[in-house]
């Protein structure tokens, strides 16, 4: 069965995944089992949907309906197909501005980065399907209703988009501190996209490696980091800046 923005029901919650419905999260009891509760976790697995196991006073707070064991939430966004998303954009413009988000975690983050992300022309946002921050109600009332202006994609894997993002001519540009390169350094007028990293572990490695430029932002207080969402506004102005002149 469904709410707005809720799915509850082993079957149900089954089905939705089925029918490719914007699954946020999903929610499973602890300790439940059965054939079909099986067939659940291993279809979770497959598509990549985030989820957690929980208590089932947790679910009685998610649900007041029978819940058999598994809630999900679901997206009232869209999201986007990778490829003919990418290619819609760059046949648009000449000097697309992409947004790619590794693994960030908090939903408040997430909600004011697409908002500085809509205020700044970012043409869309790219973020993988597990590991995310799932575009909540939160997140979408963070972002301030910008959620809704900008196209969002949901990949399996960061690296395939980033991989297509190359050979598109898009230049990946990542914001790390593990570079002697500054922010100011950088050539933002060309075609790019801009990769922050999770705010506990930044950007994964092997990501790193892929990237064409690196490029940090100077602190010169005794914190040696900035919030994600304020240090993702940065960089986006930056780009903004430099395309203005």
């Amino acid at each position: 069965m469904a709410t707005k923005n809720q799915i509850y029901g082993l079957r149900a919650v089954l089905e939705a995944i089925q029918a490719n419905q914007p699954i946020n999260k999903v929610y499973l009891q602890k300790g439940l089992k059965g054939d079909l509760f099986k067939e659940l976790e291993t279809l979770i697995r497959k598509n990549k949907i985030s989820s957690s196991y929980v208590p089932v006073e947790k679910l009685n707070r998610l649900t007041e309906h029978n819940h058999q064991g598994a809630v999900a939430n679901i997206s009232s966004i869209e999201f986007y197909e990778l490829e003919p998303l990418l290619e819609k954009i760059i046949k648009k413009s000449s000097t697309p501005l992409f947004l790619l988000l590794d693994q960030i975690s908090d939903v408040r983050n997430f909600g004011a980065i697409i908002r500085t992300a809509e205020c700044c022309g970012v043409d869309a946002i790219i973020v993988p399907k597990s590991g995310s921050a799932p575009l909540n109600d939160d997140a979408i009332k963070t972002s301030a209703g910008a959620a809704f202006n900008i196209p969002i994609s949901k990949v399996d894997h960061l690296k395939d988009a980033m991989f297509y993002l190359q050979s598109s001519g898009i230049k990946l540009i990542a914001a790390t501190e593990k570079t002697n390169d500054s922010i100011f350094d950088i050539d933002f007028k060309q075609p790019c996209a801009i990769i922050m990293g999770s705010e506990d572990r930044g950007i994964n490695p092997s990501i790193l490696k892929m990237v064409d430029d690196k490029a940090k932002l100077p602190l010169l207080g005794e914190i040696a980091s900035l919030n994600v969402s304020v240090a993702c506004g940065v960089f986006l102005y930056e780009a903004v800046r430099q395309r203005l002149n």
